[in-house]
């Protein structure tokens, strides 16, 4: 099944379905008054480079999962440090993994940490290094975190991601002009808190597709 099949068409309206993302920044977290309140997902941060492993990435993914929550995890890129291959296989070795099970979402590449003296060109092979090596061990892409101004400036607004799943940061009411090379996005990261612990998500659907789309 095709992603655009699983998602609302830009620009009508559509059934979003409230989740959230946490790390060790959050020691406490209510996943089930999360769910209770509407959420139905959770990212969990994993790694980070090629020698951080998230130290409460066990106990939010147990927790996460007892709740009843569709969860996966993601990590966090240091372009600047390592190989894409390197750091795909360290979040792989450390709960990046991905099954069609219907409750774990592919893992997440988490873009943000500035251009780390890469050119654009150099930034654009290490996401594909990563992705291609992330496929090879999952048989599916990961999904990318980022925001319109990074992907600008970081990959010279590149077009040649959109199998990836979007994850769009903007703090905002609206998610705004998405970077090039997608049309739509999966998931919203709408706001830098969210009730029950770490920041706000939406899923760009319903809860049966995202259900789906943990399945594919």
């Amino acid at each position: 099944m095709k992603l655009l099949s699983l998602l609302a068409l830009p620009g009508l309206a559509y059934a979003a379905v409230q989740g959230f993302d946490i790390s060790h920044y959050q020691s406490s977290v209510d996943y089930a008054g999360a769910y209770s309140s509407g959420a139905r997902f959770v990212m969990i941060k994993a790694t980070e480079g090629t020698t951080y492993t998230d130290p409460a990435f066990s106990t939010h993914y147990t927790g996460a999962t007892n709740a009843g929550l569709i969860r996966g995890g993601y990590h966090f890129a240091r372009p600047g440090s390592s190989s894409g291959a390197a750091q795909a296989e360290y979040f792989l070795a450390h709960g990046g993994g991905w099954t069609g099970d219907g409750i774990t979402l592919p893992g997440m590449l988490d873009l943000e940490a500035g251009c780390s003296g890469l050119s654009a060109s150099a930034m654009v092979s290490w996401i594909q290094d990563f992705g291609e090596t992330y496929k090879a061990g999952t048989g599916r892409y990961p999904m990318i975190y980022t925001t319109t101004s990074w992907w600008t400036s970081c990959t010279g607004n590149n077009g040649g991601f959109g199998e990836y799943p979007l994850v769009l940061a903007r703090w905002a009411s609206s998610p705004g002009t998405l970077p090039n090379g997608w049309s739509f996005h999966s998931f919203w990261q709408n706001a830098d808190t969210y009730a029950y612990g770490g920041d706000s998500e939406v899923w760009n659907g319903s809860q049966e597709n995202l259900v789906k789309f943990a399945s594919q």
